[in-house]
């Protein structure tokens, strides 16, 4: 009775063993089939090394639109950009783009305001004053010629006095005479320091006014219009963060935006140190843009640079090359990211594997035939980033591992 209870059970254990047995050797023999079929055949062809790098879209010629061009010339180093129209915007000749802060340049126009009715009451003073001395010295030497005249005229009704009376009255003249002739240089001294006090005033009058309007014209200049219609695209900086609201622009650099001509772009990329020595002016790239992955346009490198660059966060040094995209296209703007791949070199004809698929052992390349099972001895030649040349030892269409079948180590090496 316990055995017949017991039978089906035991019967059961085994059906649901000899299932657990059969999934597992399937899963290791499907794993096993899935090592073995990864395998590549040798291919035969152009081999190109490329050299790829991103970069960034921007027009090859552009307009810059300026902010006011003599800061430096009122004493103004800087200032802060307190609205400018969003990137990318169309504008026509003349139209609207930014206003600058006029804070600092308000303030020093009061100044100068200020310095101006000084100078100009200090001018109308000085004026005044001058012609009142002037006056009174020109009294002066009236008066002392009247006197002279007089002395004169005493002398000649004197003939008839005695000698002692004749030569007081010679002596009163000769003092007339004497007395106006200095009233005669003092007043020619006197008119020339006056002259030179109201130059001095005047130019400094002059001045203050000149530079009254200078800064008015400068203001006008805050408010920074476009030279010509185009798309504005905004400024970078020299760490590579854009010009923007509550950005600082420096009087020595017054460039608040540009006007890229979207004709002509190109893509301004940076080129690690180990790949520069690759990359030569006139070579073609192939671009492509992030935004438009199924856009492909064509390139030259145009320039390359000969000094590299520390990168931002990082010991890598970089040179920047500039290629020119051939095409026109209207999806494409400034700034988009792109995808460049530098064609450096091209081998004609020859035989090429994946770079995995080749091993090294004692100096002595090899890699696993899959038809034949063997490793084989090869001799290399040039890489690319996945491919590498096989000069000898293989054949087109050969099949070959990309990485150690199982029981590799039991296979025999043929030599070359």
């Amino acid at each position: 009775m316990s055995l017949g209870k017991s039978g089906p059970k035991f019967w059961l254990t085994i059906v649901l063993a000899i299932f657990g047995i059969a999934a597992v050797v399937f899963y290791f023999s499907g794993n096993k089939a899935q090592t073995q079929a990864v395998t590549s055949k040798v291919s035969f062809g152009d081999f190109y090394i490329n050299v790829t790098t991103s970069g960034e879209l921007e027009a090859a010629n552009s307009e810059n639109i300026l902010g006011p061009p003599n800061l430096r010339e009122v004493r103004i180093w800087q200032v802060q950009i307190s609205d400018i129209i969003a990137e990318g915007t169309i504008v026509d000749s003349g139209q609207y783009v930014a206003t600058l802060d006029r804070t600092e340049i308000t303030n020093r126009m009061k100044d100068l305001e200020g310095e101006v009715e000084k100078l100009e009451s200090q001018f109308i003073k000085t004026r005044l004053d001058t012609s009142m001395d002037m006056r009174a010295a020109r009294e002066e030497l009236i008066n002392l010629k009247y006197a002279l005249e007089e002395r004169q005229i005493t002398v000649e009704q004197s003939i008839y006095e005695p000698p002692a009376t004749q030569r007081q009255a010679k002596i009163d003249l000769e003092k007339a005479q004497r007395a106006f002739e200095q009233a005669e240089k003092n007043f020619k001294l006197r008119s020339a320091k006056n002259s030179a006090n109201m130059q001095e005033v005047a130019v400094s009058y002059s001045q203050a006014q000149r530079r009254l309007e200078q800064i008015k014209d400068v203001l006008q200049g805050f408010t920074v219009k476009a030279p010509k219609a185009g798309m504005v695209i905004y400024k970078r900086n020299w760490d590579g963060s854009k010009i923007g609201i509550g950005s600082t622009m420096s009087s020595w650099d017054n460039v608040v935006a540009t006007l890229p001509n979207l004709d002509k772009m190109i893509s301004r990329t940076y080129v690690n140190e180990i790949d520069i020595s690759k990359v030569k002016t006139g070579q073609k790239v192939e671009v492509g843009v992030d935004a438009f992955p199924d856009r492909k346009y064509t390139g030259e490198v145009t320039e390359v640079a000969n000094i590299g660059e520390q990168m931002r966060n990082s010991n890598a040094k970089v040179f920047e090359v500039k290629i020119k995209v051939n095409e026109y296209d209207s999806i494409l703007r400034p700034a988009m990211t792109t995808k460049n791949i530098i064609n450096t070199l091209v081998i004609p004809q020859v035989l090429y594997v994946p770079i995995e698929s080749v091993h090294t052992t004692d100096s002595i390349s090899f890699v696993y035939k899959a038809n034949g099972q063997y490793k084989q001895q090869i001799t290399t030649g040039a890489t690319n980033e996945n491919q590498i040349v096989v000069s000898s030892g293989l054949i087109e269409d050969d099949e070959v591992y990309l990485s150690p079948p199982e029981n590799a180590g039991t296979w025999k090496l043929r030599t070359l």
